[in-house]
Protein backbone atom coordinates (compact mmCIF):
# COMPACT_ATOMS: atom_id res chain seq x y z
CA UNK A 1 0.00 0.00 0.00
CA UNK A 2 1.05 3.53 -0.75
CA UNK A 3 -0.24 6.22 0.74
CA UNK A 4 0.19 10.17 0.01
CA UNK A 5 -0.02 12.78 2.50
CA UNK A 6 -0.18 16.39 0.75
CA UNK A 7 1.07 19.69 2.10
CA UNK A 8 2.06 18.43 5.61
CA UNK A 9 4.19 20.84 8.43
CA UNK A 10 6.53 18.77 9.90
CA UNK A 11 6.83 19.08 14.26
CA UNK A 12 10.40 17.04 14.25
CA UNK A 13 12.85 19.08 16.03
CA UNK A 14 15.22 15.85 15.10
CA UNK A 15 14.41 16.02 11.43
CA UNK A 16 15.96 18.10 8.61
CA UNK A 17 12.39 19.27 7.58
CA UNK A 18 10.85 20.41 10.42
CA UNK A 19 8.60 23.37 10.42
CA UNK A 20 9.05 22.79 6.76
CA UNK A 21 6.07 22.00 4.78
CA UNK A 22 6.41 18.62 2.80
CA UNK A 23 4.77 15.85 0.66
CA UNK A 24 5.34 12.71 2.18
CA UNK A 25 5.14 9.12 0.77
CA UNK A 26 4.58 6.35 2.39
CA UNK A 27 5.33 2.99 1.18
CA UNK A 28 4.53 -0.35 2.10
CA UNK A 29 4.91 1.31 5.79
CA UNK A 30 8.29 3.05 5.09
CA UNK A 31 8.26 6.62 4.41
CA UNK A 32 10.00 6.65 0.23
CA UNK A 33 9.53 10.20 -0.21
CA UNK A 34 9.64 13.48 1.61
CA UNK A 35 9.30 16.58 -1.19
CA UNK A 36 8.25 19.75 -1.63
CA UNK A 37 5.71 17.88 -4.45
CA UNK A 38 4.77 14.46 -5.29
CA UNK A 39 2.39 13.88 -7.78
CA UNK A 40 -0.58 11.96 -7.28
CA UNK A 41 -0.59 8.82 -8.79
CA UNK A 42 -3.64 6.57 -9.33
CA UNK A 43 -2.48 3.69 -6.95
CA UNK A 44 -1.99 6.05 -3.93
CA UNK A 45 -4.40 6.75 -1.28
CA UNK A 46 -3.87 9.99 -0.89
CA UNK A 47 -4.73 12.18 1.98
CA UNK A 48 -5.40 15.51 2.59
CA UNK A 49 -6.12 17.52 5.24
CA UNK A 50 -7.04 21.61 6.42
CA UNK A 51 -3.53 22.42 8.17
CA UNK A 52 -2.09 19.42 7.98
CA UNK A 53 0.79 18.70 10.59
CA UNK A 54 2.73 15.34 11.53
CA UNK A 55 5.51 14.80 13.99
CA UNK A 56 6.49 11.72 15.40
CA UNK A 57 4.57 8.88 16.98
CA UNK A 58 3.13 9.89 20.42
CA UNK A 59 3.67 7.88 23.24
CA UNK A 60 1.54 7.80 26.24
CA UNK A 61 3.61 6.17 29.81
CA UNK A 62 -0.21 6.01 31.82
CA UNK A 63 -3.09 4.00 30.47
CA UNK A 64 -5.99 1.91 32.01
CA UNK A 65 -8.07 -0.74 30.17
CA UNK A 66 -10.11 -2.56 32.08
CA UNK A 67 -9.42 -6.08 30.53
CA UNK A 68 -9.30 -8.32 31.44
CA UNK A 69 -11.68 -8.54 34.37
CA UNK A 70 -12.84 -4.83 34.05
CA UNK A 71 -14.19 -4.58 30.69
CA UNK A 72 -17.43 -2.37 31.14
CA UNK A 73 -14.78 -0.19 31.77
CA UNK A 74 -12.82 -0.61 28.68
CA UNK A 75 -11.62 -3.85 26.22
CA UNK A 76 -8.39 -3.89 24.51
CA UNK A 77 -9.73 -3.83 21.31
CA UNK A 78 -11.61 -0.15 21.87
CA UNK A 79 -8.72 1.29 24.24
CA UNK A 80 -6.35 0.77 21.22
CA UNK A 81 -8.97 1.99 18.91
CA UNK A 82 -9.50 5.78 21.23
CA UNK A 83 -5.47 5.58 21.63
CA UNK A 84 -5.04 5.26 18.04
CA UNK A 85 -7.99 8.19 17.03
CA UNK A 86 -6.28 10.01 19.93
CA UNK A 87 -2.78 10.72 18.32
CA UNK A 88 -1.26 7.99 19.90
CA UNK A 89 1.00 5.31 18.27
CA UNK A 90 2.31 3.99 21.73
CA UNK A 91 0.77 3.20 25.23
CA UNK A 92 1.78 2.06 28.22
CA UNK A 93 -0.77 -0.01 30.32
CA UNK A 94 -1.06 0.04 33.80
CA UNK A 95 -1.48 -3.65 35.57
CA UNK A 96 -4.48 -2.64 37.41
CA UNK A 97 -6.36 -5.13 36.08
CA UNK A 98 -8.09 -8.41 37.61
CA UNK A 99 -5.71 -10.08 37.81
CA UNK A 100 -3.30 -7.99 38.43
CA UNK A 101 -0.26 -7.71 35.32
CA UNK A 102 1.98 -9.11 38.08
CA UNK A 103 3.70 -12.30 36.10
CA UNK A 104 4.77 -13.22 32.89
CA UNK A 105 1.66 -14.82 31.31
CA UNK A 106 -0.75 -11.99 31.94
CA UNK A 107 1.62 -9.78 30.33
CA UNK A 108 1.88 -11.89 27.23
CA UNK A 109 -1.60 -12.27 27.70
CA UNK A 110 -1.67 -8.21 26.94
CA UNK A 111 0.82 -8.19 24.26
CA UNK A 112 -1.44 -10.82 22.25
CA UNK A 113 -4.58 -9.17 22.92
CA UNK A 114 -3.01 -6.08 21.04
CA UNK A 115 -1.65 -8.08 18.35
CA UNK A 116 -1.72 -6.55 15.03
CA UNK A 117 -3.03 -3.12 16.05
CA UNK A 118 -1.70 0.18 15.30
CA UNK A 119 -1.43 1.41 18.18
CA UNK A 120 1.27 -0.49 20.16
CA UNK A 121 0.32 -1.76 23.37
CA UNK A 122 3.46 -1.46 26.04
CA UNK A 123 2.55 -3.39 29.66
CA UNK A 124 3.57 -2.27 32.81
CA UNK A 125 4.44 -5.21 35.44
CA UNK A 126 3.29 -4.65 39.18
CA UNK A 127 5.95 -3.85 41.00
CA UNK A 128 4.68 -6.32 44.19
CA UNK A 129 2.69 -9.03 44.25
CA UNK A 130 -1.02 -8.79 43.17
CA UNK A 131 -0.06 -4.87 43.69
CA UNK A 132 -0.28 -5.43 47.26
CA UNK A 133 3.06 -3.40 48.56
CA UNK A 134 3.92 -6.89 50.26
CA UNK A 135 6.03 -8.92 48.09
CA UNK A 136 8.48 -8.23 44.76
CA UNK A 137 6.41 -9.82 41.91
CA UNK A 138 8.32 -11.46 38.77
CA UNK A 139 9.79 -8.35 37.74
CA UNK A 140 12.83 -10.00 35.58
CA UNK A 141 10.59 -13.09 33.63
CA UNK A 142 7.79 -9.72 32.89
CA UNK A 143 10.91 -7.87 31.20
CA UNK A 144 11.96 -10.84 29.38
CA UNK A 145 7.71 -11.52 28.15
CA UNK A 146 7.75 -7.97 27.15
CA UNK A 147 6.99 -5.60 30.23
CA UNK A 148 8.94 -1.85 29.76
CA UNK A 149 8.63 -0.75 33.66
CA UNK A 150 7.18 -1.81 36.85
CA UNK A 151 5.00 -0.19 39.10
CA UNK A 152 1.56 -0.53 41.29
CA UNK A 153 -0.39 2.08 39.69
CA UNK A 154 -1.57 4.49 41.87
CA UNK A 155 -0.46 3.04 45.07
CA UNK A 156 2.42 4.16 46.74
CA UNK A 157 5.32 1.52 47.68
CA UNK A 158 5.14 2.50 51.91
CA UNK A 159 8.30 -0.55 52.34
CA UNK A 160 10.96 1.26 52.42
CA UNK A 161 13.15 -1.55 52.02
CA UNK A 162 10.87 -3.01 49.66
CA UNK A 163 11.99 0.03 46.96
CA UNK A 164 15.50 -0.03 47.73
CA UNK A 165 16.15 -3.76 47.03
CA UNK A 166 13.51 -3.03 43.65
CA UNK A 167 15.75 -0.39 42.47
CA UNK A 168 19.16 -2.54 43.03
CA UNK A 169 17.82 -5.86 41.80
CA UNK A 170 16.57 -4.19 38.90
CA UNK A 171 19.91 -2.49 37.51
CA UNK A 172 20.63 -6.49 36.66
CA UNK A 173 18.50 -5.99 33.66
CA UNK A 174 18.43 -2.36 33.42
CA UNK A 175 14.82 -1.78 34.24
CA UNK A 176 12.69 0.72 35.02
CA UNK A 177 10.89 1.37 38.79
CA UNK A 178 8.41 3.68 38.90
CA UNK A 179 7.02 4.70 42.53
CA UNK A 180 3.88 6.49 42.80
CA UNK A 181 4.52 9.54 44.79
CA UNK A 182 1.57 10.04 47.97
CA UNK A 183 2.38 8.61 51.44
CA UNK A 184 -0.91 7.36 52.65
CA UNK A 185 -0.54 7.61 56.31
CA UNK A 186 -0.09 11.84 55.77
CA UNK A 187 -2.93 11.50 52.83
CA UNK A 188 -5.36 9.41 55.39
CA UNK A 189 -8.94 9.55 53.98
CA UNK A 190 -8.46 12.57 52.17
CA UNK A 191 -10.49 13.21 48.90
CA UNK A 192 -9.50 16.47 47.49
CA UNK A 193 -6.26 18.96 47.61
CA UNK A 194 -6.08 20.02 51.15
CA UNK A 195 -6.91 24.03 51.59
CA UNK A 196 -8.98 26.72 51.24
CA UNK A 197 -11.56 25.04 48.72
CA UNK A 198 -12.11 21.73 50.58
CA UNK A 199 -11.64 23.57 53.87
CA UNK A 200 -15.13 25.35 52.26
CA UNK A 201 -16.41 22.39 51.02
CA UNK A 202 -15.78 20.11 53.86
CA UNK A 203 -13.99 17.85 51.92
CA UNK A 204 -11.23 15.85 53.48
CA UNK A 205 -7.72 17.07 52.26
CA UNK A 206 -4.54 15.26 50.79
CA UNK A 207 -1.91 17.80 51.76
CA UNK A 208 0.93 18.41 49.49
CA UNK A 209 3.29 16.89 52.04
CA UNK A 210 1.99 13.91 51.55
CA UNK A 211 3.28 13.77 48.28
CA UNK A 212 6.77 15.77 48.83
CA UNK A 213 7.52 13.38 51.21
CA UNK A 214 7.31 10.37 49.35
CA UNK A 215 9.08 11.92 46.71
CA UNK A 216 11.67 12.58 49.17
CA UNK A 217 12.13 9.32 50.52
CA UNK A 218 12.55 7.96 46.73
CA UNK A 219 15.16 9.98 45.78
CA UNK A 220 17.10 9.15 49.68
CA UNK A 221 16.84 5.91 48.33
CA UNK A 222 17.55 6.32 44.88
CA UNK A 223 20.81 8.45 45.78
CA UNK A 224 21.84 5.24 48.28
CA UNK A 225 20.90 2.41 45.43
CA UNK A 226 21.17 3.97 42.19
CA UNK A 227 19.13 2.30 39.21
CA UNK A 228 16.43 4.01 37.44
CA UNK A 229 13.32 5.98 38.97
CA UNK A 230 10.70 7.27 37.41
CA UNK A 231 7.72 9.38 39.47
CA UNK A 232 4.32 9.24 37.77
CA UNK A 233 2.17 12.52 38.03
CA UNK A 234 3.37 14.64 39.94
CA UNK A 235 0.87 17.86 40.73
CA UNK A 236 2.61 20.56 43.61
CA UNK A 237 5.26 23.07 43.25
CA UNK A 238 7.47 21.63 45.91
CA UNK A 239 7.29 18.36 43.75
CA UNK A 240 8.96 20.10 41.48
CA UNK A 241 11.68 21.77 43.48
CA UNK A 242 12.61 18.31 45.12
CA UNK A 243 12.94 16.70 41.69
CA UNK A 244 14.92 19.30 39.71
CA UNK A 245 17.43 18.98 42.85
CA UNK A 246 17.98 15.95 42.22
CA UNK A 247 18.89 15.89 38.77
CA UNK A 248 21.26 18.68 39.40
CA UNK A 249 22.63 16.41 41.59
CA UNK A 250 23.05 13.56 39.08
CA UNK A 251 20.36 11.31 39.96
CA UNK A 252 18.71 8.91 37.48
CA UNK A 253 15.17 10.02 37.76
CA UNK A 254 12.75 10.98 35.40
CA UNK A 255 8.86 12.42 36.02
CA UNK A 256 5.54 12.66 34.35
CA UNK A 257 2.47 14.90 35.06
CA UNK A 258 -1.44 14.21 34.27
CA UNK A 259 -2.73 16.76 31.65
CA UNK A 260 -4.85 17.80 33.88
CA UNK A 261 -3.09 18.47 36.54
CA UNK A 262 -1.37 21.08 34.38
CA UNK A 263 -4.67 22.91 33.24
CA UNK A 264 -7.41 22.38 36.26
CA UNK A 265 -7.38 23.61 39.47
CA UNK A 266 -9.37 22.61 43.17
CA UNK A 267 -11.36 25.33 42.16
CA UNK A 268 -13.63 22.72 39.72
CA UNK A 269 -14.70 21.07 43.00
CA UNK A 270 -17.46 23.34 43.70
CA UNK A 271 -20.22 20.96 41.88
CA UNK A 272 -19.14 17.62 43.22
CA UNK A 273 -18.85 16.37 40.33
CA UNK A 274 -17.30 12.93 40.48
CA UNK A 275 -15.63 13.04 37.27
CA UNK A 276 -13.40 15.67 38.89
CA UNK A 277 -12.06 13.10 41.77
CA UNK A 278 -8.38 12.42 40.72
CA UNK A 279 -5.38 11.02 42.08
CA UNK A 280 -3.41 13.44 42.65
CA UNK A 281 -5.71 15.66 43.28
CA UNK A 282 -6.31 19.21 41.40
CA UNK A 283 -4.24 21.44 43.02
CA UNK A 284 -3.80 25.02 43.18
CA UNK A 285 -3.02 27.74 40.40
CA UNK A 286 0.33 28.03 41.97
CA UNK A 287 1.07 24.62 41.57
CA UNK A 288 -0.12 24.51 37.65
CA UNK A 289 2.34 27.26 37.67
CA UNK A 290 5.18 25.66 38.67
CA UNK A 291 4.30 22.41 36.90
CA UNK A 292 4.43 24.31 33.57
CA UNK A 293 7.29 26.02 34.16
CA UNK A 294 8.73 22.21 35.20
CA UNK A 295 7.87 20.92 31.57
CA UNK A 296 9.41 24.46 29.79
CA UNK A 297 13.01 24.30 31.71
CA UNK A 298 13.02 20.16 31.32
CA UNK A 299 12.62 19.16 35.32
CA UNK A 300 9.59 17.79 33.48
CA UNK A 301 9.97 14.75 31.43
CA UNK A 302 7.08 13.75 29.88
CA UNK A 303 3.19 14.33 30.10
CA UNK A 304 0.34 11.49 30.26
CA UNK A 305 -3.49 11.75 29.64
CA UNK A 306 -3.45 9.31 32.85
CA UNK A 307 -5.98 7.72 30.94
CA UNK A 308 -8.64 5.48 33.87
CA UNK A 309 -12.10 4.44 32.44
CA UNK A 310 -14.46 4.57 35.50
CA UNK A 311 -17.81 2.90 35.05
CA UNK A 312 -20.77 5.17 36.10
CA UNK A 313 -21.77 3.13 38.87
CA UNK A 314 -18.55 4.30 40.49
CA UNK A 315 -18.59 7.73 39.31
CA UNK A 316 -22.50 8.95 39.48
CA UNK A 317 -22.11 9.13 43.55
CA UNK A 318 -21.15 11.09 46.36
CA UNK A 319 -18.00 12.92 45.59
CA UNK A 320 -16.10 11.24 47.91
CA UNK A 321 -17.32 7.64 47.19
CA UNK A 322 -16.55 8.28 43.66
CA UNK A 323 -13.28 6.23 42.60
CA UNK A 324 -10.44 8.09 41.68
CA UNK A 325 -9.45 8.14 37.72
CA UNK A 326 -10.67 10.15 34.41
CA UNK A 327 -10.62 9.22 30.74
CA UNK A 328 -8.11 11.12 28.61
CA UNK A 329 -6.71 9.90 25.20
CA UNK A 330 -9.65 11.74 23.28
CA UNK A 331 -8.58 15.51 25.11
CA UNK A 332 -5.08 15.31 25.85
CA UNK A 333 -3.64 16.66 22.41
CA UNK A 334 -6.57 19.81 22.54
CA UNK A 335 -5.68 20.62 25.80
CA UNK A 336 -1.69 20.94 25.61
CA UNK A 337 -2.66 23.03 22.70
CA UNK A 338 -3.83 25.57 24.37
CA UNK A 339 -1.27 25.81 27.24
CA UNK A 340 1.92 24.49 25.22
CA UNK A 341 4.03 25.45 21.98
CA UNK A 342 3.96 22.59 19.76
CA UNK A 343 7.47 21.30 20.28
CA UNK A 344 7.23 21.22 23.67
CA UNK A 345 4.19 18.64 22.73
CA UNK A 346 5.71 16.95 20.73
CA UNK A 347 8.98 15.66 23.23
CA UNK A 348 6.67 15.47 26.26
CA UNK A 349 4.46 13.04 24.59
CA UNK A 350 6.92 11.13 22.13
CA UNK A 351 11.19 11.93 21.92
CA UNK A 352 11.50 12.05 25.86
CA UNK A 353 8.87 9.25 26.90
CA UNK A 354 10.38 6.98 24.46
CA UNK A 355 13.87 7.74 25.54
CA UNK A 356 13.01 6.96 29.36
CA UNK A 357 11.25 3.66 28.87
CA UNK A 358 13.37 2.21 26.15
CA UNK A 359 11.27 2.25 22.50
CA UNK A 360 12.29 2.15 19.56
CA UNK A 361 13.28 6.03 18.44
CA UNK A 362 12.26 6.93 14.78
CA UNK A 363 12.19 10.58 13.01
CA UNK A 364 10.56 12.04 9.69
CA UNK A 365 13.15 10.61 6.96
CA UNK A 366 13.33 9.07 3.69
CA UNK A 367 13.52 5.13 4.56
CA UNK A 368 12.73 5.70 7.91
CA UNK A 369 9.99 3.23 9.32
CA UNK A 370 6.07 5.67 9.23
CA UNK A 371 5.58 6.23 13.02
CA UNK A 372 3.88 9.53 12.62
CA UNK A 373 1.03 10.97 14.18
CA UNK A 374 -1.24 13.70 12.37
CA UNK A 375 -2.76 16.57 13.37
CA UNK A 376 -4.28 20.62 12.81
CA UNK A 377 -3.32 22.71 15.70
CA UNK A 378 -5.82 25.32 15.12
CA UNK A 379 -9.08 25.93 15.52
CA UNK A 380 -11.31 25.30 18.81
CA UNK A 381 -14.63 23.57 20.19
CA UNK A 382 -16.32 22.47 23.21
CA UNK A 383 -15.52 18.84 24.22
CA UNK A 384 -19.11 17.09 25.02
CA UNK A 385 -19.85 13.49 25.73
CA UNK A 386 -20.79 12.97 21.85
CA UNK A 387 -17.00 13.68 21.46
CA UNK A 388 -16.19 10.56 23.87
CA UNK A 389 -14.68 7.39 21.80
CA UNK A 390 -14.26 5.51 25.42
CA UNK A 391 -16.63 2.99 26.79
CA UNK A 392 -16.53 5.07 30.13
CA UNK A 393 -17.57 8.82 29.88
CA UNK A 394 -15.87 9.59 33.31
CA UNK A 395 -14.08 12.76 31.42
CA UNK A 396 -12.72 15.52 33.69
CA UNK A 397 -13.06 17.54 31.00
CA UNK A 398 -16.47 17.65 29.39
CA UNK A 399 -17.62 21.14 28.86
CA UNK A 400 -14.18 22.28 28.27
CA UNK A 401 -13.00 24.02 25.29
CA UNK A 402 -9.90 22.49 23.28
CA UNK A 403 -8.12 23.97 20.82
CA UNK A 404 -6.91 21.69 17.66
CA UNK A 405 -8.03 18.48 16.46
CA UNK A 406 -5.91 15.30 16.16
CA UNK A 407 -6.69 13.47 12.50
CA UNK A 408 -4.85 10.03 13.41
CA UNK A 409 -2.10 7.81 12.78
CA UNK A 410 0.38 6.09 10.33
CA UNK A 411 2.05 2.96 12.27
CA UNK A 412 2.90 -1.11 11.79
CA UNK A 413 1.75 -0.12 7.92
CA UNK A 414 -1.75 1.15 9.16
CA UNK A 415 -3.32 4.32 8.67
CA UNK A 416 -6.28 5.16 11.26
CA UNK A 417 -8.15 8.41 10.40
CA UNK A 418 -10.70 9.85 12.16
CA UNK A 419 -14.35 10.40 10.53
Amino acid sequence: MTTLFKSVTIIDASSAYHQQQKDILITDGIISKIEDFISEEKEYNVIKRNNLHASTGWFDTSVCLGEPGYEERETIQNGLKVASKSGFTDIAVNPNTNPVIDNKATVEFLIYRANKSATNLHPIGALTQQSKGAEMAELYDMQQAGAIAFGDYNKPISNDNLLKIALLYTQNFNGLTLSFPKNNAIAGEGVANEGKNSTLLGLKGIPALAEELQISRDLFLLEYTGGKLHIPTISTKKSVELIKKAKENGLNVSCSVAVHNLFLTDDELYQFDGNKKVNPPLRTSQDVNALIKGIQNGTIDMITSDHNPIDIEHKKVEFSNAKDGTIGLETAFGILNSILDLETIVNCLSKNPKERFGLQKTTIKENEIANLTFFNPEGTYTFTEKDILSTSKNSVFLEKEIKGKVYGIYNNNQLILND
